[in-house]
């Protein structure tokens, strides 16, 4: 199996998003993934759904790894600035983070050992 850049996951539970929002946003990320080349390039996404990320408000929220950006209230026009910006150029949408995981221990950013 080829190895992903990027693993992007979507909350489309109720919790963060009572209208469920998230679902029809992970719907619009395959459209949006295909259309970037970003399902079967060298740069390809896996994208994942999770009916919970542990964050009860201000969804829907997405989070992209192996960075550990985390995004919330993401919209459609948004989803797709992450795709373009984030995903596709590799540079997190900054105005839209709610929250980045610290890198693991020894390690800078981007996940580069010293």
């Amino acid at each position: 199996m080829l190895p992903y850049s990027r693993h992007a996951f979507i909350c489309t539970g109720q919790y963060c998003s009572p209208e469920r929002r998230g679902a029809p946003l992970y719907r619009l990320l395959a459209r949006l993934l295909e259309q970037h080349d970003l399902l079967f390039s060298a740069n390809r996404v896996k994208r994942g759904e999770t009916p919970c990320l542990g964050i009860c408000e201000g969804g829907p929220v997405m989070v992209v790894y192996p960075e550990g950006v985390w995004y919330g209230g993401v919209t459609p026009e948004l989803l797709e600035r992450i795709v373009t910006q984030h995903l596709r150029d590799g540079r997190p949408v900054e105005e839209a983070v709610i929250h980045r995981l610290a890198p693991p221990h020894g390690q800078g950013e981007g996940g580069q050992g010293r």
